[in-house]
């Protein structure tokens, strides 16, 4: 990749914003490589989001649709003073217990 990348994706980014004119709501598909969501572009756009949903193909091979992963999909707009304590806790409490399932799903997998 361009060494340039993180400072170019920065300047594209700045300019999607609000003013007293207008805003600019942007919503970007990047395609990730193998899967990878630390190889070095995918994580590079991730850092300017403010919001990410993951598709997964595991999740899709179960046949739920849409195959969004909760655990890889992000938002700063979780968060206490946005939700709510009680939405807030219970969106974390639900991450919770599907991290568990998976962590298990590994433990099995081995046994």
């Amino acid at each position: 990749y361009q060494p340039t990348l993180a400072a170019d994706l920065g300047g594209l980014q700045e300019r999607i914003t609000t003013t007293k004119k207008g805003s600019i709501t942007s919503v970007q598909a990047i395609y990730v490589p193998a899967d990878d969501l630390t190889d070095p572009a995918p994580a590079t756009t991730f850092a300017h989001l403010d919001a990410t949903t993951v598709l997964s193909r595991q999740i899709s091979e179960l046949g739920i649709y849409p195959a969004v992963d909760p655990l890889d999909s992000t938002s700063r707009m979780l968060s206490p003073h946005i939700l709510g304590e009680e939405h807030y806790n219970t969106a974390r409490g639900v991450q919770k217990v599907l991290q568990n399932y998976k962590n298990l799903q590994y433990i099995i997998a081995i046994l």
